[in-house]
This record gives C-alpha cells, sequence and structure tokens, in this order.
C-alpha cells in the first residue's frame, strides 16, 4: 500500500504562494466540472453548469500576472537583451510545450488507428498552434483553444515590448502601453465582429468570440497589468486588497447569475465586454491572493496538489478521458441501471482525471521542465 502511496506522492515546494493555488485550483475544478456535466442526467448537469464559473478567463489572468511578474522581475535585474528574451522562450516552452505534444500525438495516435475519417494534413495546423487564430477550432482535440492563445501571448507581447523599448529605461512604460494596447485592440476587434456579425446559437458565439486568438488575448494582459502594479508600485498593491476581493467575487457573481438574465448571448455585452468584466474580476482577487503566503492541513496539501496538476488536468480530462475511455467502457454490459451508468462514469471521471494528471506531472512535466537549465 505504501508503494502505491508513494507512486503517486508529490513534494511540495514550501515556498509556495497558495493564495494562487487557490486560484489556479478552483478555475481547474470550474473546468473540470463544467465540462464533467457531460457524463451527468439533464437535471444534474444543469446544477453543475451552476457552479461553473469562468475557469479560463481565471487562468488567463492568473498566467498573465505570473509571466508578466516573471519578465519584469528578470529584465529589471539583468538588463533589456536577446539572451534574456531567448531564455524567457525557453523556459516557457519547456513548460508549457511538452505536456501538450504529449496529448496531442496520443490523440493523432488514436485516430490514426480507430478512425477511418482521420487525416493527418487536417490537425496539422495544432502544431504550430494556429487552429483558432481567427477562425472556429476543428473537431478535434477542442480544449487547445486556450492554449493557443497563451502560446500566442508568450510570442507577441514580449516580442512588441522590445519593438516599443529602446532601453531598459523605458522598459515600464512599454509593458503598460503594450498591455493597454492589446486589451484596446482587443476589445475593439470584438466590437467590430459583433457589428458585422449575426450569432443565431451560443455554439457560434462560443466560436467566434470566446475561443480565438484574436478575440481573447486581452484577458490574459489584465493579469500583466496586475504584475505591473506590483512591481513598480509595491505599496500601492495590497493596500485595499480585502476590499477588492469582495468586489471581485461581487463582479462574478454578477456576471454569472445576474446579467445573463439581463442581456441577449448575441449582444454587445456578451459580444464584447463579458470576457473583460470577468477578467477584471479576477485581477481584483490578485491583491489579497498573492500576499496569502501560506496555509495548513489536509485542505491546503489538497488545493496544492489540484494546483500542480491543474495543467495535466486541463488537457486530459475532455479528449482523453471522456471522448477516448470513458466512451469506449460498455457500462451497460455490468450495470443494468441507468443512474448506476450515470454514478460510475462520473466517479470515474474524477478518479482518472485525479489520477493519471498526477502521473503525467510527477513523471513526465516535472523531468520535461528540469531540462530547460540545460539550455540556460
Amino acid at each position: 500500500m505504501k508503494k502505491v502511496f508513494d507512486l503517486f506522492k508529490i513534494d511540495i515546494d514550501p515556498n509556495r504562494i497558495y493564495g494562487l493555488d487557490i486560484l489556479r485550483a478552483c478555475a481547474i475544478m470550474f473546468v473540470v466540472i463544467g465540462h464533467g456535466s457531460f457524463l451527468l442526467p439533464n437535471k444534474l448537469g444543469r446544477l453543475c453548469n451552476f457552479l461553473d464559473f469562468d475557469g479560463v478567463a481565471i487562468f488567463f489572468v492568473l498566467s498573465g500576472f505570473l509571466i508578466g511578474g516573471i519578465l519584469i522581475k528578470t529584465i529589471e535585474k539583468n538588463g533589456f537583451t536577446g539572451h534574456i528574451l531567448k531564455d524567457f522562450w525557453i523556459r516557457r516552452w519547456f513548460r508549457t510545450l511538452p505536456n501538450y505534444f504529449l496529448i496531442l500525438i496520443i490523440l493523432c495516435v488514436l485516430h490514426f488507428l480507430f478512425d477511418s475519417k482521420f487525416v493527418f494534413s487536417n490537425v496539422i495546423q495544432y502544431f504550430f498552434f494556429s487552429q483558432n487564430l481567427f477562425y472556429k477550432t476543428p473537431d478535434f482535440f477542442l480544449e487547445s483553444w486556450s492554449l493557443s492563445i497563451e502560446e500566442w501571448f508568450y510570442l507577441v507581447f514580449p516580442t512588441l515590448v522590445i519593438l516599443a523599448s529602446s532601453s531598459k529605461k523605458n522598459f515600464k512604460r512599454s509593458i503598460l502601453l503594450v498591455s493597454i494596447f492589446i486589451i484596446l485592440s482587443v476589445t475593439a476587434f470584438r466590437y467590430y465582429r459583433y457589428e458585422t456579425l449575426i450569432i443565431h446559437t451560443t455554439s457560434e458565439w462560443d466560436s467566434v468570440f470566446r475561443k480565438q486568438v484574436i478575440t481573447r488575448l486581452d484577458s490574459i494582459m489584465f493579469g500583466v497589468v496586475g504584475a505591473y502594479i506590483n512591481y513598480y508600485y509595491r505599496d500601492l498593491w495590497p493596500r485595499f486588497k480585502k476590499q477588492l476581493l469582495i468586489f471581485g467575487l461581487i463582479l462574478f457573481i454578477v456576471s454569472k447569475f445576474i446579467l445573463p438574465r439581463i442581456f441577449d448571448l448575441s449582444g454587445l455585452y456578451f459580444c464584447v465586454f463579458s470576457f473583460t468584466l470577468n477578467s477584471v474580476a479576477t485581477l481584483c482577487l490578485l491583491p489579497y491572493l498573492s500576499n496569502l503566503k501560506s496555509g495548513k492541513g489536509l485542505l491546503r496539501n489538497a488545493i496544492t496538489y489540484i494546483s500542480l496538476i491543474s495543467y495535466s488536468m486541463y488537457l486530459l480530462n475532455l479528449s482523453i478521458i471522456q471522448d477516448w475511455i470513458l466512451r469506449n467502457i460498455p457500462w451497460k454490459d455490468f450495470l443494468y441501471n441507468d443512474n448506476l451508468i450515470y454514478a460510475a462514469k462520473y466517479g470515474t471521471y474524477w478518479v482518472l482525471v485525479v489520477g493519471l494528471s498526477i502521473l503525467i506531472y510527477k513523471y513526465f512535466e516535472i523531468p520535461m521542465t528540469a531540462l530547460r537549465e540545460r539550455f540556460k
């Protein structure tokens, strides 16, 4: 039994910021709960959707805060050189690409072996993160849409900052100007689409406004703005952290439960400004949570575990576990009651999501991330 426990044991860095782990764990739980609703009967599925806040928007802002903070600290400490940018890209790509390509290749192999309609040339864009630049993501590895946005952020944002900065002296101004420029430009593009397109269904709204690089890059920039304030105005950042925490939670509640009753999905708010509101709500949580350094007990360990394996959970839960594993289990061969089938599917879903994610994190993600030090 101890050997089994050790197989899933993860060492936790005591220097982790507990508040940010809480935010990351909540984000991935919202995503997995939302995707898991497909496995439940309609009434329970609707209950899951009731609890499903926009986890991806939270991830975007948190990513911008963390990565923007890393970039600002690195350049302020070491200067503004091409070597710094190269090292930044290497570190980010060794952190994100191995897991992504592992799941992508597994999916390609599975489709090649068991899907007679599969053509590799139809998914080649996934290897270059161009599957949803400014068009709908194909019906393959659907959750990859957000990862594509992240990767383009890593490439575009530092490049624009370099072009806008002639030296380290005006780097501070360039960070803020580029962030504001991307936020305003992407918002303006969403407004242009809103004026020129007619949205009829939730699926159209989802693919045209929610899941494209060109329409969502601004969400990450709100996190960068947070990193900017945190670094350059350190005394201001935590000053109103409790008030902002409450305000951010209220914004989430209003966005989830009140505004959908007021505005139509094809209207101006949902097509243009709903993403902004969720991003601002997440940004408001960061001053408090980024200063919540530690937690205690079993709850802290559970939250930290979920936070650590969140990337693997995101990659695995839908395309691999739901579409390939659970869908191919002959549940009716050994369960004759529909309610038992629902319970078995949903329970197996969570066991596989958490269990497989721990294994991938511990035995693949950590070793691959460690490789980046060889290229530093």
